[in-house]
């Protein structure tokens, strides 16, 4: 069963921009909505985005909108408890893929991370960018990742 969890150095929830967004009414209150938007920076990316390091600088004290909680998701989206964990990935996997593609390191670490990685490169994998996901090695350009 795939489990959901943050993993460190992506950062494509940290990308806010408000036109890949346009239903953001719809589950911010107007003071959330109002400091959402004071949060987006260059380039959609929140302000509080370290892209050296790939991390918030504010993660300890993130708005609510930012947090993954089963209390969070239910009052902002209706999610019910025991659908957090696969709602949870299924956006996560969506934002990342929006952001840095289908077949990016990120999406990889992610699906690895969650317990989602399955099959070998495919016939779509350009050759400088070998995936291997079968067994527990993953290989980036051959780099063990």
């Amino acid at each position: 069963m795939a489990t959901w969890q943050c993993v460190k150095q992506c950062g494509a929830c940290c990308n806010l921009d408000p036109a890949e967004r346009p239903d953001l009414d719809e589950y911010l209150s107007p003071p959330e909505l109002e400091l959402y938007l004071s949060m987006v920076g260059e380039g959609g990316w929140c302000v509080n985005f370290d892209h050296t390091t790939r991390e918030c600088r504010i993660y300890s004290d993130r708005p609510r909108f930012c947090r993954v909680e089963s209390e969070v998701f239910q009052d902002m989206y209706g999610v019910e408890p025991e659908e957090v964990n696969d709602f949870a990935i299924d956006c996560c996997r969506q934002q990342i893929e929006g952001v840095y593609g289908d077949r990016s390191l990120e999406i990889i670490r992610f699906n690895k991370a969650v317990g989602l990685s399955r099959g070998c490169k495919d016939a779509n994998t350009p050759d400088n960018f070998f995936v291997f996901i079968c067994g527990v090695a993953i290989y980036y350009n051959n780099l063990r990742i």
